[in-house]
């Protein structure tokens, strides 16, 4: 059986995606219906989603209030998964709160632990950054607004790591330039390639493909027992990764709030006097 097959390999990759979020200083609250993973201090939605939902009917409602009330609480714009096929009590009430899915859906991978690694591109040079260097990639991951939070945040989890866990930032470097990066996270014994992004102008030449393939070979991804995940949000790059050896998981409906979207929940039903007062008390003259 493939990791792709095995249930408790999927549950331990999203564990493993919540410690990464929670190595930056984030924090999960598991509901029942779901897994709300919240980082207040890099405010994107990279770090703010509902993990999964998997609800009653009859439970939805006070799910997504209470979800979603402690989102918006904090002014965050949280995006949602679902697994697909996305029930469809589910996704009316998600469009009937502002959310939207996303052009394709979202397939978590797991690498076969047989796959031989492919060697990456000669033009590449992949290693693990420096610390001068961090500043620089901080940049690829975050926008002006959350990049010095960003930047602390991976600062502390590299240089102070919780036992069972690890961070390694990866690099590929082309004529001295940096063209491509990602964060490679274990915990415990899985392994999660994260936030793989390449500078506009390296892409299609095969720059992230030789950096998923040097961290690959990682010694802290080489020899964990456990699944090796990583996240496509395009089937393109579902492809891509097949021929690294990942297969996908499972599919994931996203749902995110359109940038001007009012950050509450609307009204269950027309404004109305209430319906119950409290007993008035006898006038002193009886009247």
């Amino acid at each position: 059986m493939s990791p792709a097959q095995e249930p408790d390999a999927v549950e331990a990759a999203l564990r493993e995606e919540r410690e990464f979020v929670l190595s930056l200083g984030g924090y999960a609250l598991e509901l029942a219906g779901g897994v709300l993973v919240v980082n207040e201090r890099i405010p994107v939605p990279r770090f703010n989603f509902v993990q999964y939902v998997r609800v009653h009917r009859n439970r939805q409602s006070a799910f997504l209030e209470r979800a979603l009330d402690h989102f918006f609480q904090r002014a965050l714009r949280p995006s949602i998964r679902a697994e697909r096929p996305v029930p469809d009590f589910l996704d009316a009430t998600l469009r009937h709160l502002g959310f939207r899915p996303t052009p394709d859906p979202w397939s978590l991978l797991l690498r076969r632990r047989s796959a031989r690694p492919r060697a990456g591109g000669a033009r590449y040079e992949v290693r693990t950054a420096t610390g001068d260097e961090l500043p620089l990639l901080a940049g690829f991951w975050t926008g002006t607004t959350e990049r010095e939070e960003f930047l602390r945040a991976l600062t502390v989890a590299l240089e102070h790591p919780n036992p069972g866990e690890c961070l390694v930032p990866g690099i590929a470097i082309r004529d001295g330039v940096p063209a491509s990066a990602a964060l490679l996270h274990a915990h415990r014994s899985a392994v999660g390639v994260h936030g793989v992004v390449t500078q506009p102008s390296e892409r299609g030449q095969g720059a992230a493909t030789a950096l998923v393939a040097g961290l690959l070979e990682d010694p802290h991804a080489r020899d964990k027992p456990g699944p090796v995940a990583m996240w496509s949000d395009t089937p393109r790059l579902d492809r891509r990764l097949g021929d690294l050896g990942f297969e996908v998981a499972v599919r994931y409906s996203v749902y995110e709030l359109p940038a001007d979207a009012e950050l509450a929940l609307p009204s269950a039903s027309p404004p109305a006097p209430p319906r119950w007062r409290p007993p008035r008390r006898p006038s002193p003259t009886g009247a």
